[in-house]
């Protein structure tokens, strides 16, 4: 099979992507990147060049689809409505786009004779295991219709595998660190946003096991697949993780790094109830056995370097700007 030269990601200028496409750019690849650029266009300032083609629309409409996916090599979908607030604030919009868009999109990128799909699913959509270590064969037990709807797409996609269409499921872990289109509604992200602005965290709940990931090391993940053989990831599922700690050690974690990074003395930890039952240790034992692949950072890694933007201004208003939290952006575009 000829190398991958030209990929499209969708949602390429939210969380993940504003990573992902200058690793992409920087490793030689062309690259189309389709979004709706709700959190606006500044995410690649720094790398636009002739190799990055921009296409401003919704995955929902199969004219824009087709012109972005027309002369791929490989799709890397990350759009969606990407977490269960935003989702519950219009659940059909969330099922247009993270469900009813997929099957189209699929047969469009097989028609435009792209070789390699790669969905990013989640790790969410194990719900609660006491399991010691949820592998890939454990059953789905999704608890929101988010994470329900990145399970039904995943057989979507998995029996179009063919020898001309390498297909590629990635179910990741919490992602967290920092990016250019910044979320600091994520487990970690949030923590060390309360720790820097406001001397305390307040931890819901802290029993729940959360898997962590860093941003950077997804980015290079989607890297290393889309050189891999076929036949080494056709039709895989992988779970994509690193870091297994309840929400209480997290917190410990971010209060200990931010205190030595910032030299501000003890903050405090406060613990309150929840309702947010998701629990789940997961195994990223597979993706280390068949793909080699290990993760090189650390959530004291994604804490330093989330200190590291907001003592150099880069994360400005951080406790109130909308761009920064999915569903204040998702109340006040009020998309349809």
């Amino acid at each position: 099979m000829d190398s991958i030269q030209t990929v499209l990601v969708t949602g390429g200028a939210g969380y993940a992507g504003a990573v992902l496409v200058p690793k992409l750019l920087a490793a030689g690849y062309r690259v189309r990147v389709l979004d709706l650029y709700l959190y606006g266009k500044h995410v690649f300032d720094d790398c636009r060049s002739a190799m990055l083609e921009e296409f401003e629309g919704d995955l929902r409409d199969s004219a824009i689809v087709a012109r972005a996916v027309s002369g791929c090599d490989a799709v890397i979908h990350l759009a969606c409505i990407s977490n269960d607030p935003s989702f519950e604030l219009n659940p059909v919009l969330g099922r247009s786009i993270n469900l009813d868009a997929f099957p189209p999109l699929v047969k469009l990128s097989r028609e435009a004779g792209v070789r390699r799909f790669i969905f990013a699913s989640s790790s969410s959509v194990y719900g609660i295991s006491d399991s010691p270590d949820v592998t890939e064969d454990h059953p789905l037990r999704p608890l929101t219709d988010y994470s329900r709807f990145k399970a039904d797409c995943e057989p979507i996609l998995l029996e179009q595998q063919s020898p001309e269409f390498t297909t590629l499921v990635l179910r990741p872990a919490t992602l967290c660190g920092y990016s250019p289109r910044q979320r600091l509604d994520l487990t970690v992200n949030i923590l060390t946003n309360h720790a820097v602005c406001n001397r305390r965290i307040t931890v819901f709940g802290g029993s729940q096991l959360r898997p962590n990931f860093h941003v950077e090391d997804m980015a290079d993940l989607y890297l290393q697949v889309l050189k891999e053989p076929a036949e080494r990831i056709g039709g895989q599922v992988f779970n994509a993780g690193y870091e297994n700690h309840s929400v209480s050690a997290l917190a410990l974690i971010v209060k200990q790094v931010v205190e030595k990074e910032l030299e501000c003395g003890s903050i405090e930890i406060v613990t309150t109830p929840s309702d947010d039952l998701r629990s789940y240790h997961i195994s990223s034992a597979k993706i280390q056995r068949v793909l080699g692949y290990r993760p090189r950072r650390s959530i004291e890694d994604a804490v330093r370097g989330l200190v590291t933007a907001f003592r150099s201004g880069m994360l400005p208003d951080s406790m109130t700007r909308s761009t920064y939290f999915n569903i204040k952006r998702m109340q006040e575009v009020d998309l349809k």
